[in-house]
């Protein structure tokens, strides 16, 4: 139950005695002293107890800052730590993973003996196909078993995944796989989404008509539809499972710990989507801990991160995170509310779920239809609750806590990015929480709030949040784009990473996250661009010109919202207004539909000719423009 405290400010809900009895962390201060005192120290003792080939011979190396490395000459494979290890131990038959399906007609289970020889297997065909280390692998899959085999199997042989979302369509996807030079695409013929077939197969033969890197294509079938099949380039995978080529052993290639493991597009502000780079060591070490200290991960647990593995949150705490922990990860195919908005109740119920990791949108979504449908089911087996993607307004979060934890589960709202690969301002199970803050910096981390100039804003005040310390599984690059790196993160203010967050932090410490300050849109917890939303609308006949916004949404966090001038000839319509709805889902996918398409005379600019956005935000809502003396005549 929340209390007010003389120590703390503000709505304060504190652990319970069962809570901090059951903790891996019993003291937060004295982790947070250390890791403070000693940097080098902590993250050492942390990788310490993974397996390495070779130990490191310099923890941190910062010599060509911001070009951080870590655990230098150390030798390491993240997929020898997920799956390769635990088949030493008591694990070796512990489930690693349960899978369910949409429909709820099919379920499957593996442990991690199983695990090894699935990801095995798939390495064993992806060798087949020509493909070693350091080459480029596109996954572009449903959330099926296959896609978490697929991530490892690169892995164990030194390739570079890059899995993209399985609801980007076909521009968002040539441009990954283009960008990437892929050599390989492994796919599916389709998968489900809220009881509709995803033609994922034909959307990949749509984008490699431009991908001449590309050789072959390995296809999972899922849905069983027909799909085109192209001769000498296309492979079931079921087919090549059949060959003995498949099933022999495959060695776990010996990995620098700087080796790449791999690029993850995530949108920015301007120009093409940024392809962010993370490594073997750095990048498990920081994943492994984060995981284990925040939500208190035992062998006994069930761990379910809602995430898809086409975004940061399902490659660290869906695949990466728990396998390397020995968890049992559960992987469910569907959405929250189809057929029925009690599916994930049911599914926590009947699985034992004990952690549960979503987004606050969801969470949002689901408040909507009640409280009779979580109620419907046994919640018990959970202990502790998570959120991720955006900030959690304090009304949802008291309605995670009170109707799905029945007020006993602490709640984890985490803040990090895909760029951080890890947890950067989080709680952990022991420490006071307040509903709608992120709590304090992970250990070993500094946060501050910043004013223009960089200076320290005054407690309570809003400014942009920096980070003033390196970590292990902090981005490397943007692959093949150095001074992009360098110029998009840490050049505003030298020494300190610049998140792209708007924070505040209150005097008792805590930080309160506000969001975006570029023109990224956060839509369901997932970024999209601003450029890439107006460079799909360009592509229309009719559009002249178009800026895209994002706007508060009860549900979704922000909504898409898009000003758009037509060329001459053309007539603003609602039946032109959704077919541009269209053509952009068309194009990026259904995530990036826009709300609201509105026809304008004229774009609002600066002499210098940058689209105004802060004018149109206020003029979709209704608001006051602001000062417009640098609006061009």
């Amino acid at each position: 139950m929340p209390a007010k405290s003389t120590e703390l400010e503000g709505e304060v809900y504190y652990p319970s005695k069962e809570v901090i009895a059951q903790a891996v962390l019993k003291d937060w201060d004295e982790l947070a002293n250390f890791a403070q005192r000693d940097l080098e120290g902590f993250w050492a003792r942390e990788a310490e107890q993974l397996s390495w080939f070779k130990k490191w011979d310099k923890v941190l190396d910062d010599s060509q800052a911001p070009f951080y490395k870590w655990f230098v000459g150390g030798q390491v494979n993240i997929a020898y730590n997920a799956v390769d290890r635990h088949l030493l131990t008591f694990r070796k038959n512990k489930l690693a993973l349960i899978w369910e399906a949409e429909d709820g007609k099919s379920e499957r289970t593996f442990s991690y003996y199983a695990l090894n020889r699935e990801v095995t297997r798939m390495a064993n065909i992806i060798k087949s196909m020509g493909v070693g280390k350091g080459d480029r692998v596109t996954i572009y899959m449903g959330r099926i078993p296959e896609i978490v085999f697929a991530m490892l199997a690169c892995a164990k042989i030194g390739a570079i995944h890059s899995v993209v979302f399985g609801g980007f369509s076909v521009d968002a996807l040539q441009g990954r796989i283009a960008d990437s030079e892929s050599k390989l695409v492994i796919t599916c013929d389709g998968s489900f989404q809220n009881g509709k077939l995803v033609e994922l197969k034909r959307i990949v033969d749509e984008s490699l008509k431009h991908c001449p890197t590309v050789e072959n294509v390995i296809v999972v079938k899922r849905t069983g539809h027909d799909v085109p099949m192209e001769a000498m380039r296309d492979h079931w995978y079921h087919d090549m499972c059949a060959l003995p080529i498949a099933n022999g052993k495959c060695p776990t290639e010996v990995m620098d710990a700087e080796d790449p493991l791999f690029i993850l597009y995530t949108s920015g502000s301007t120009g093409k989507p940024k392809a962010i780079l993370h490594t073997h060591g750095g990048y498990m070490v920081g994943t492994y801990t984060t995981l284990k200290y925040v939500f208190d991960l035992n062998d006994e647990d069930r761990f379910w991160c809602t995430a898809d593995p086409g975004w940061i949150t399902g490659h660290s705490y869906l695949v990466y995170g728990p396998l390397v922990n020995g968890a049992t990860v559960f992987m469910f195919e569907g959405g929250p509310s189809y057929p029925y908005p009690n599916r994930w109740w049911q599914l926590i119920e009947r699985f034992g779920i004990t952690i549960f990791y979503t987004a606050p949108t969801a969470i949002r979504g689901l408040m909507r239809f009640g409280e009779a449908w979580p109620n419907k089911h046994d919640l018990s087996s959970l202990r502790l609750l998570g959120t991720v993607g955006e900030p959690i307004n304090p009304e949802a979060w008291k309605w995670f806590h009170r109707v799905i934890g029945k007020e006993k589960c602490p709640i984890m709202d985490t803040w990090w990015q895909t760029e951080t690969g890890a947890f950067m301002i989080t709680p952990t199970p022991i420490v006071p929480l307040k509903p709608g803050s992120g709590t304090r910096p992970f250990f070993g981390q500094v946060a501050e709030i910043v004013d223009e100039e960089g200076k320290p804003v005054a407690d309570g005040a809003e400014g942009y949040l920096v980070l003033t310390r390196p970590w292990p599984s902090m981005l490397r690059t943007i692959y093949k784009d150095p001074d992009r790196y360098v110029n998009g993160y840490w050049s505003k203010y030298p020494g300190k990473y610049m998140t792209g967050d708007s924070a505040r932090r209150d005097k008792d410490g805590y930080f309160w996250i506000i969001g975006r300050v570029d023109d990224v849109i956060k839509v369901s917890g997932h970024r999209l661009g601003t450029a890439e939303i107006e460079s799909a609308l360009i592509t229309h006949h009719a559009v002249a010109e178009s800026a895209a916004i994002g706007l508060p949404h009860e549900v979704k966090g922000q909504a898409i919202f898009c000003f758009v001038q037509l060329k001459p000839g053309f007539a603003p319509t609602e039946e032109l207004s959704e077919e541009l709805r269209q053509h952009v889902s068309r194009h990026l996918g259904p995530i990036a539909r826009p709300e609201e398409v509105r026809f304008t005379d004229k774009l609002p600019k600066t002499r210098s000719g940058k689209i105004m956005r802060r004018v149109l935000k206020a003029r979709a809502q209704g608001l006051p423009e602001g000062d417009l003396s640098t609006l061009e005549e």
